[in-house]
């Protein structure tokens, strides 16, 4: 069968873009203290849709916007707020996005991060449209000491949120684990989105040796690595928290133009294709997989008609070399763990026991999909095997 080429991501886009938006309201990420939301509020910041603009929306305290907006500031500091990531981990890069604050953007930030013990005891609630941070609110942050966080991006000019220059990307050389963000805006103005691309990280040793993980699990550390095709949802999508919530929140490919005129079967129902669709990922913590679930939730014309999944481990510089290579990650040594198997529309796939193939301990997973179509979630269910890497980064982790 015929492989489709791995997608090469445009040079003006960064290849951080590939990891999983670890601040994103859908996988647990939340602005936690503000120090002004009177146009629009902070929580805005980290809305899993693209930002949208309505002329003829206003509020009692101006124009909506959608994104987070601050009064002109009349007084002296600057405005910042604190974001809490869903998911702790390695942030690899930030897109700071402004799409539509053209004449009131924020001409510059920075970024701080840090990895907390413990939770801080802030909390916003409701529409806080046309409010600010009590003294109270402002007490408590103060607290966290959060301007002495370490700097991921030093102040640096936004560009205005013209379609061709709202996207301020910013790449991350930190390799310490994050729970915690501070936005600084100088010295207001507006922003409409802020994505804090990265990669999980859990603390491996507080989970019991005999539990079941979903050791692909955004929220276990498990990223996309490569895939052939993602015209109308990304792979990650696959790996994030609970169903999906539509087709929007799952990966699915373009149609295959190699499709054959008419379709045919074989014994087992399965259509006789030339081509296929792939995603690549690696596991949060390498393990032995003993149940998969394929979630077809919401892709009811548009479903897989078949799939399969391979598996491989890999050494980092391993999938070094298959990450910049262009033979579509060929030279890994992949081996069967579920043979093809024919989808349902709408539908939750199960499989286990027999279904699978023996496998010992895997690090990267591939999942094949025939001709093409829609996957909402994956998840593979097995117990992680301990390794010497993971010990030393261990060391490194907050109790969050």
């Amino acid at each position: 069968m015929a492989a489709r080429n791995p997608v090469k991501i445009a040079t003006v886009q960064p290849d951080f873009l590939q990891f999983n938006n670890l601040a994103c309201e859908t996988a647990g990420g939340k602005v936690i203290f503000a120090t002004d939301e009177w146009f629009a509020p902070a929580g805005n910041l980290l809305k899993r849709e693209p930002p949208e603009f309505i002329a003829s929306a206003f509020t009692e305290y101006g124009k909506w916007m959608d994104g987070w907006e601050t009064r002109r500031k009349r007084i002296p500091g600057h405005d910042w707020c604190i974001i809490q990531l869903g998911v702790a981990g390695i942030i690899h890069g930030f897109d700071v996005d402004t799409s539509f604050f053209t004449g009131n953007y924020s001409p510059s930030v920075s970024i701080q991060a840090a990895c907390l013990d413990e939770l801080p005891p802030l909390t916003l609630e409701g529409d806080r449209t046309g409010m600010a941070a009590s003294d109270s609110q402002c007490a408590a942050a103060a607290k966290l000491l959060s301007e002495s966080w370490t700097q991921l991006v030093p102040v640096t000019q936004l560009k205005p949120g013209y379609s061709d220059s709202c996207r301020n990307y910013f790449p991350v050389a930190y390799l310490g684990r994050v729970t915690h963000l501070r936005l600084n805006m100088y010295p207001d103005g507006g922003i409409a989105r802020l994505k804090a691309y990265g990669v999980g990280q859990k603390d491996w040793s507080s989970i019991p040796l005999e539990d079941q993980v979903d050791l692909v699990a955004l929220v276990n550390g498990g990223v996309c690595l490569g895939y052939s095709d993602a015209h109308f949802g990304h792979p990650r999508n696959m790996i994030g928290l609970d169903r999906a919530a539509n087709m929007g929140d799952g990966w699915e490919t373009a149609r295959r133009l190699d499709r054959p005129s008419q379709l045919e079967v074989d014994e087992q129902g399965i259509l006789q294709v030339p081509g296929y669709e792939w995603a690549v990922f690696r596991l949060g913590h390498p393990g032995i997989i003993s149940s998969i679930e394929i979630d077809t939730n919401h892709f009811k014309g548009n479903f897989p008609d078949s799939c399969r999944i391979e598996a491989c481990y890999l050494t980092s510089e391993e999938e070094a070399q298959c990450v910049g290579s262009s033979s579509s990650w060929s030279s890994a040594k992949w081996q069967v763990l579920l043979p093809p198997q024919k989808l349902q529309p709408h539908h939750r796939h199960l499989y286990s026991g027999g279904l699978l193939a023996p496998s010992g301990a895997v690090s990267h997973v591939r999942l094949i999909i025939a001709p093409d179509g829609g996957v909402s979630r994956m998840r593979l269910w097995g117990k992680p095997t301990p390794t010497i890497s993971t010990n030393k980064r261990l060391r490194q982790t907050s109790k969050l």
